[in-house]
């Protein structure tokens, strides 16, 4: 992406390979940093106990991707302020939210305590690649744009979603549509010129002069997302590419300009067959 929504310009952007750690590193320093002004920006269209699996506003209400939840063991991974999480307890669940962020998970400690109903059983700092959870001990992990567009290996976090699924058990994620990676990261009409190669997959790094990254992504093709989900041991039952939902506000490079156009979130939802 060309320029995404963060206060500042960074000192230069490249494209170039970037290594888990490195990924990480960045990751949890520039969501540290920025947790509370995201939440400030984004928490009125995010809401304080729902499950929205992208800027265009579709929910998980309306899309059923995580199938029935009542009496579920559910984990999210990336759950940023836990929203999602915290709807997930409001349908019956038994739910751990995770984020690799500590100022993320603040807002979600601080949300838990103001938000009316069942908010989730523990909130995990982890590597959201890398989890300290036993083998097959919950029925469901998912994620609503956490994690797997900020780590360069799809594949092995997938394999450790995959891992920690019972038989059976579903695994769902929403990412960037890797559609989006061709066009300019701006919300209006610019944002429908097809500037950049879908097929290359270096990464966007965002660094400092010295050559420290401070925000990564990383990019694949649908072809590659379906490949990495066949190689963790996961059947796809679904691929769900949101539409625009109305009277939606632009969130950063999405907007309904291009939301009614070109797809911006892919939803993918696998199983670990039982």
């Amino acid at each position: 992406m060309d320029d995404p929504a963060r206060p500042g310009p960074p000192d230069r952007v490249v494209r170039r390979s970037a290594s888990h750690e490195e990924s990480v590193r960045a990751g949890r320093r520039w969501w540290d940093q920025e947790a509370e002004a995201y939440h400030a920006e984004h928490g009125e269209d995010l809401g304080d106990a729902e499950l929205t699996w992208g800027p265009e506003g579709r929910t998980e209400t309306e899309l059923q991707a995580l199938g029935p939840l009542r009496d579920r063991d559910v984990l999210e991974v990336g759950g940023g302020g836990g929203q999602g999480a915290r709807w997930c307890a409001g349908q019956g669940a038994r739910v751990i939210g995770s984020d690799l962020s500590s100022g993320m998970l603040g807002v979600a400690a601080r949300l838990d305590a103001a938000t009316d109903g069942p908010a989730p059983v523990a909130q995990l700092q982890c590597d959201g690649a890398a989890l300290p959870l036993a083998d097959a001990c919950v029925d469901v992990v998912f994620t609503a744009h956490g994690v797997l567009a900020f780590v360069p290996d799809v594949e092995g976090a997938l394999r450790e979603w995959a891992r920690v699924v019972r038989p059976g058990g579903r695994v769902v994620f929403s990412l960037p549509h890797p559609f989006r990676w061709v066009f300019p990261d701006v919300p209006g009409p610019d944002g429908l010129l097809a500037r950049h190669s879908y097929f290359d997959r270096r990464p966007y790094v965002e660094e400092t002069v010295s050559g420290r990254a401070t925000y990564t992504e990383h990019h694949r093709t649908l072809g590659d997302l379906v490949r990495a989900v066949r190689a963790a041991g996961l059947v796809l039952v679904d691929l769900h590419e949101p539409a625009w939902a109305p009277g939606r506000r632009d969130w950063g490079g999405w907007s309904e300009t291009r939301g009614t156009l070109l797809p911006g979130t892919a939803l993918l939802v696998t199983e670990r067959p039982g």
